[in-house]
């Protein structure tokens, strides 16, 4: 997440190549919502706040473990007041001395010091990350996670990515120290400040080794690992750093200037990190690509140079950084979220990632994060307005600001489908915009999971990019009644079967999907087939799912609830599978199954081609799995 202190320098002389510029159609919230939401109204509290679920089940709350927040305020400190936009800005001030080579004023003590963050998954193991450090639990039983170490290493984000006995993590504020003490850095410039990416070792998780630390120039705020196929070792990390850019006195090399003062600032690129596997103490950085650089004239400020787009638009941060960067890297592409841009880019060279499009959106203030659909061809880009510390879901703001944008993609370029926000109005007590989700492994649909700060947790399906809309979800109430407090979710994602939160000011929240009208229990069952044994949400793998009669069931529902399957057969069909799941199974079911199976793809070829797609993929999983049985 954005701090609200970072703030982004408007270069004039950047060259600016525009993409499209999508007024898509604004999602509307419901009517009624204001009055009959039951997220609306909730009991405030830190532990005892009010709850609104719909088929969301919480299995377990975990509070933070000792040492991960402050004894003397538990659910954090008020957020400062937000700054009058019709003031100066008291940031550009201090940019203004950054360009000219100036030392930067110290930052202010932040709120989040003890804010839970991202999370990473190794086969029984989740990772929470921590403004603090990270805490490792054992997830066997999803009804019980035990705690099985503590690192205490602050340096914020503490976002977290583990590639087997390996675990990466974000360093970006400049209290963070190479020895992880808790005493911070005093000095303005000094040898013992660490802003980069620690690598650990975790062979032993309660034992972790920081075996390494590559320091960068703007510090990392998320990372992203990437494997390439052709070099099995190597492991290569795409470090995003939003900060202000450190003294060169502090590391070589570090130039804050703009690129017609310095072609080498360490501003309009990312860094990648090559880390050996087995000798991963040797680390370093190979490439600052220059993925914002304008292909005709080589400017390295060609995209979007900053303010807004016009009367009634968002004031959109320029692109010199990318806040996150997804990879999908059995598809060859990665998705940037790029602060004023969302870029395209292809990583069969990991090294040496190209730019394939980029595009603009008069609604959105900062360029977030970014996920794939399963198979690659869409991306849904979130805006972070207001930094994740703001109120930003409240009746009076707009639903295609501070949301999500959906974008097919298309001869590998990106084109607008749709907007999705979450429909349920907050309080000026709760800080809520878009931010961090994973899809859920539904065969034939596309669907995310996304945590909303104090606005919650909301599951929606975007199969169709201008149409998305919401089928579960889970809310309290804010922290305190009066004042805002920075708290809520930070990340929610789907991994074997439950849905993982961390939350800011409370702890972990484990929970599980019941079935409704919009998602049926062979849906679900469908999806808890597909396990992991590693995974990182910005480095997307390929969902793969079994030949199975649950699988089956699942495509079936869905035929069944868009009313693309005659009655009479799916009933057949229903009967079928039934008949086939005993053992042993009839060869007569299983020739009635292969019958069935041959007329499912002749109904595709006059379906639509949502359902065509189902349809074969209903028929191909009836195939294999009858197969199976003979």
């Amino acid at each position: 997440m954005r701090s609200v202190a970072t703030r982004v320098l408007y270069y004039a002389a950047a060259a600016l190549t525009v993409g499209v510029v999508f007024e898509g159609a604004a999602q509307e919230r419901p009517p009624s919502t204001a009055s009959t939401d039951p997220r609306v109204g909730l009991k405030p509290g830190l532990r005892d706040a009010g709850v609104a679920a719909r088929s969301l089940e919480i299995v377990v709350s975990l509070p933070k473990p000792e040492g991960f927040f402050d004894p003397k305020a538990p659910g954090g400190e008020p957020t400062p007041p937000e700054r009058d936009p019709k003031l100066p800005d008291p940031d550009e001030d201090t940019e203004k001395e950054d360009a000219q080579g100036a030392t930067p004023k110290p930052p202010e003590r932040s709120t989040l010091n003890f804010a839970n963050s991202d999370l990473a998954f190794r086969g029984n193991l989740l990772f929470a990350g921590n403004f603090h450090g990270f805490n490792v639990y054992d997830i066997e039983n999803p009804k019980s996670p035990q705690l099985l170490a503590s690192v205490v290493c602050p340096g914020g984000q503490g976002d977290l990515s583990v590639h087997g006995n390996l675990l990466v993590m974000s360093v970006e504020q400049t209290r963070g120290r190479i020895d992880c003490g808790t005493q911070g850095v005093q000095p303005t410039v000094s040898s013992e400040r660490f802003r980069g990416i620690r690598i650990f070792d975790i062979r032993d998780v309660r034992k972790a080794q920081q075996v390494a630390a590559v320091q960068t120039c703007r510090g990392s705020h998320t990372h992203t690992l990437v494997s390439d196929p052709d070099d099995k070792e190597n492991l290569y990390v795409y470090g995003s750093g939003t900060g202000s850019v450190r003294s060169a006195d502090e590391l070589t090399g570090c130039s804050k200037l703009a690129p017609d003062k310095d072609p080498n600032t360490a501003l309009f690129s990312i860094d990648v990190i090559q880390i050996p596997i087995a000798a991963p103490e040797k680390a370093r950085i190979v490439n600052r690509p220059r993925i914002f650089a304008d292909p005709a004239s080589g400017a390295i400020s060609g995209l979007w140079a900053g303010g807004d787009h016009g009367p009634g638009t968002q004031k959109t941060s320029v692109t010199n950084q990318c806040h996150d960067i997804t990879v999908f890297p059995e598809v060859g592409l990665a998705a940037g979220a790029c602060s004023g841009n969302g870029i395209l880019m292809d990583i069969s060279d990991p090294v040496h990632p190209v730019r394939l499009d980029h595009v603009v959106d008069k609604n959105f203030a900062y360029w977030h994060s970014a996920t794939f659909n399963n198979d690659g061809s869409k991306i849904i880009f979130t805006d972070e307005w207001g930094g994740g510390t703001r109120p930003r879901c409240r009746a009076t703001d707009s639903m295609t600001w501070g949301a999500n944008a959906i974008f097919d993609i298309v001869d590998r370029k990106m084109r607008f489908g749709g907007y999705y926000k979450l429909p349920a109005p907050q309080t000026e007590q709760e800080n809520c915009v878009a931010h961090n989700g994973s899809l859920i492994p539904v065969p034939g649909r596309d669907i995310m999971v996304q945590a909303w700060y104090q606005g919650g947790v909301s599951v929606f399906d975007f199969t169709d990019s201008a149409h998305p809309f919401e089928i579960a979800f889970f809310d309290r109430g804010p922290i305190d009644a009066t004042q805002l407090i920075t708290a809520g979710y930070w990340s929610t994602y789907w991994y074997n079967g439950h849905i993982y939160g961390t939350e800011i000011a409370r702890g972990i929240d484990v929970f599980k999907l019941t079935p409704n009208e919009q998602l049926s229990q062979n849906e679900i069952d469908a999806a808890n087939m597909v396990r992991f044994s590693e995974l990182n949400t910005q480095q997307q793998p390929r969902i793969t799912w079994p030949a199975s009669s649950i699988v089956a069931r699942a495509y079936l529902d869905q035929l069944t609830r868009s009313n693309a399957v005659q009655p009479a057969r799916a009933a057949a069909l229903q009967a079928a599978l039934d008949s086939a799941d005993r053992t042993p199974a009839e060869r007569s079911v299983l020739d009635q199954l292969a019958t069935l199976s041959t007329q499912l793809e002749e109904d595709a070829a006059a379906a639509d081609a949502r359902n065509a797609a189902r349809l074969r993929a209903l028929a191909a999983t009836i195939k294999d799995h009858t197969a199976k049985l003979r």
